[in-house]
């Protein structure tokens, strides 16, 4: 290979390593649709090796933090502290696939969950662009990508529930409809009140894509007021599932009642806009393949309450 490639993603809102001579990407199940050449995104380029760690920092109620500088952010790589070389906070266009419950256990949590929906669209700039994935026991891409905000609200108007859940297909075929889109950063928010019952795709299988993937996730579990003995299976699931599946990519799990869903929704809009980018070049710079974990500390400017970073917590090294 003559020239120099770019692994993952930078400034996205995904881990991102940018190496010499080397790319990932997950291989589908199924054979997908040829894809148009790739469209040079605005990334870092540099002589050596380097990670860019999207971090989102939340106050004790939740809401978004800006205004931190370089000195407020210690990292780790494999608990060996880095230098931060590269700092910054974008507020670039997104893509965002909205992965949406209709299973027949959502019922009564339904007209919430569209408000939900509506309340994290607001928060959309005009050069955002979204998809739409509806899943009971079948899933189905309701709204290809689309700037059109209203047309993916028309079909949650007239969305019914009935059916299993599938959420995990849903979350692959969002997975492989986020590849279509050429913005740096990418995300999926799912509504959903969690479990699978239906899913012919594996956790496992599904967790690598997660993984390995660009895509942030977000996820608000939904569940009903007072929860406990009226919970049914897929919300008893729910919680443990959605939550690793955040987690790993830097996102978040809100569990919450149908009363808090539109609330919530909207904060994740302000939160996927408002992300902070450390770079660095890492101590251990040997291409093995290896799955690093990164760690991430806020220290708190003074008079401020703690601060709670959330990033995607590891990233596999290159291979020669």
């Amino acid at each position: 290979m003559t020239q120099r490639g770019v692994l993952a993603v930078g400034l996205g809102v995904t881990l991102g390593w940018l190496a010499l001579h080397a790319q990932v990407a997950v291989q589908p199940r199924t054979k997908q649709g040829k894809e148009e050449p790739p469209r040079p995104k605005a990334t870092l380029r540099v002589d050596t090796d380097l990670v860019l760690v999207p971090v989102a920092v939340s106050d004790p109620r939740n809401r978004p933090v800006t205004g931190l500088e370089r000195e407020h952010f210690k990292l780790y790589d494999d608990k060996v502290e880095q230098t931060v070389t590269h700092f910054s906070m974008d507020d670039e266009p997104v893509s965002v696939g909205m992965v949406f419950d209709v299973s027949g256990s959502m019922g009564s949590k339904l007209r919430m969950a569209r408000l939900a929906a509506a309340e994290f669209f607001k928060t959309s700039n005009v050069e955002d662009e979204f998809f739409l994935v509806t899943f009971n026991d079948q899933v189905k891409l309701t709204v290809g990508l689309t700037r059109d905000v209203h047309e993916i609200q028309n079909q949650l108007t007239f969305a019914q529930s009935k059916g299993r859940t599938a959420l995990l297909d849903a979350i692959m075929m969002s997975m492989h409809e986020m590849k279509k889109s050429k913005k740096n950063r990418k995300a999926l928010v799912i509504i959903s009140d969690g479990g699978d019952n239906s899913s012919r795709y594996s956790e496992h299988e599904v967790r690598n894509m997660v993984r390995e993937n660009d895509v942030l996730i977000y996820a608000i579990g939904v569940y009903e007021q007072g929860g406990g003995r009226g919970r049914t299976v897929e919300e008893a699931a729910g919680p443990g599932l959605l939550g690793d599946m955040a987690e790993q990519t830097g996102g978040r799990h809100f569990p919450a009642e149908a009363s808090e869903l539109p609330d919530i929704a909207a904060k994740i809009g302000v939160e996927l806009r408002n992300r902070y980018v450390l770079g660095y070049s890492p101590t251990d710079k040997q291409r093995d393949g290896r799955y690093h974990k990164v760690d991430i500390k806020i220290i708190a400017p003074r008079n401020m309450p703690k601060l709670t970073p959330h990033w995607r917590t590891g990233y596999f090294a290159p291979t020669e």
